[in-house]
């Protein structure tokens, strides 16, 4: 009896183990996948917590001062830099033939005076002409307006955007907002290429070729050319509107790739031997061929979901993504662009920081995965 027992001991022990197992053991020995692994861990961490509302629910809510600075800048820099300017065109030299000159000298007079009484001046120094009129409304409230104001923060860690929001929540709101779009896209855009490359590989002849005269039409098209064709057709904004646009345009790599696995083992000992006990085309399709091709779905899906990432900010940037209401690293890209004029680049670089980690630790992690799942490297 302990001898049989050992025997099957030792057999457990000498088989061979795998693909997935070995695809983990490759994947745990790869350093930069598993830093990238913890990366996108993070992200996903942030994306539940945000989705159920425990972080950046109120992410447009004004908190801030108007385009207030990030806290490392400080709160007067902008004031100060403002200021200086001020003082730098004040101490220019007249020009003897200028006919605004005793204008200026007015001007320069009057921004003096109201500097020196202290009254109420806006960005630039110069006075406030609504300042009284304020006064008044906020009178007729109660004096809740001018106290509201006063209590908005000058700085914010990563600061603030033209409506007092704070750009670290709208960063964190806007990646739930992309990554979702990403995945869901690629998991759509997976599930039509597998299925339809499974049929035009199992079934062959007149089958696949009707498919692959339709992957022709999709791939003889200019991609972005195709993605705006169908945005335009589609005229609504919304998650729902950029994940149909992506998933119905990226499907064709999937395919290609499907098809020709499926060509290869459709011919196969074991799915001959299925169809030789009368299993159905389904069950082969799905059952018998499919496990042994999922690796090649897998790692196109992750393919897909950083372009797919990349697609939604392009989208929302031209103003075919994300309604208003909805914010994503798209639609920040796409305020950032008028502000950049007005040197507030902080909501430009938080966007694209946190949009290029993500996307950096997904192509390393595919590219980690893609080799740990080749059978060539068992």
């Amino acid at each position: 009896m302990l001898g049989i027992l050992s025997k099957k001991v030792e057999t457990q022990q000498q088989a061979s183990p795998g693909l997935w197992r070995l695809a983990m053991r490759r994947l745990k020995a790869d350093r930069v996948a598993m830093v990238s692994l913890g990366v996108l861990f993070c992200y996903f961490i942030i994306l539940i917590l945000s989705m159920t509302g425990v972080i950046a629910s109120n992410w447009n809510k004004e908190v801030a001062e108007s385009y207030a600075p990030p806290t490392f800048m400080g709160a007067d820099q902008t004031l100060q830099n403002a200021a200086q300017k001020t003082a730098n065109t004040a101490a220019l030299p007249e020009n003897p033939v200028d006919p605004l000159k005793d204008v200026i000298k007015e001007l320069n007079a009057q921004i003096a005076t109201e500097q020196a009484s202290g009254g109420a001046v806006d960005y630039y120094g110069v006075q406030d002409p609504l300042a009284e009129d304020m006064k008044v409304i906020d009178q007729q409230l109660g004096g809740h307006l001018l106290d509201q104001q006063s209590e908005l923060k000058k700085t914010l860690p990563f600061g603030a955007d033209k409506w007092g929001q704070d750009v670290l929540l709208k960063t964190i709101k806007g990646a739930e907002t992309s990554i979702v779009v990403g995945l869901v896209s690629a998991l759509l855009a997976v599930v039509i290429g597998t299925f339809l490359g499974a049929i035009a590989g199992y079934f062959g002849g007149w089958v696949d070729d009707v498919l692959n005269w339709f992957y022709s039409i999709f791939t003889s098209i200019p991609y972005l050319l195709l993605v705006l064709a169908i945005a335009a057709v589609l005229q609504q904004k919304g998650i729902l509107s950029i994940v149909l646009i992506l998933g119905l345009t990226g499907w064709t790599g999937v395919f290609r790739l499907i098809r020709a696995e499926y060509m290869k083992h459709t011919s196969r000992e074991y799915v001959l031997a299925a169809k030789a006990i009368g299993v159905s085309h389904l069950r082969r399709m799905f059952v018998h061929i499919f496990p042994n091709v999922s690796h090649i779905a897998l790692v196109q899906m992750s393919i897909l979901v950083v372009g797919f990432i990349k697609s939604e900010v392009i989208l929302s940037f031209l103003g075919f993504g994300v309604p208003v209401g909805v914010v994503s690293w798209g639609s920040m890209l796409n305020e950032a662009q008028s502000e950049l004029i007005l040197g507030k680049w902080w909501q430009l670089v938080a966007a694209s920081v946190a949009m290029a980690v993500l996307v950096t630790a997904f192509s390393m992690f595919t590219d980690a995965l893609r080799d740990a799942l080749d059978p060539k490297l068992k």
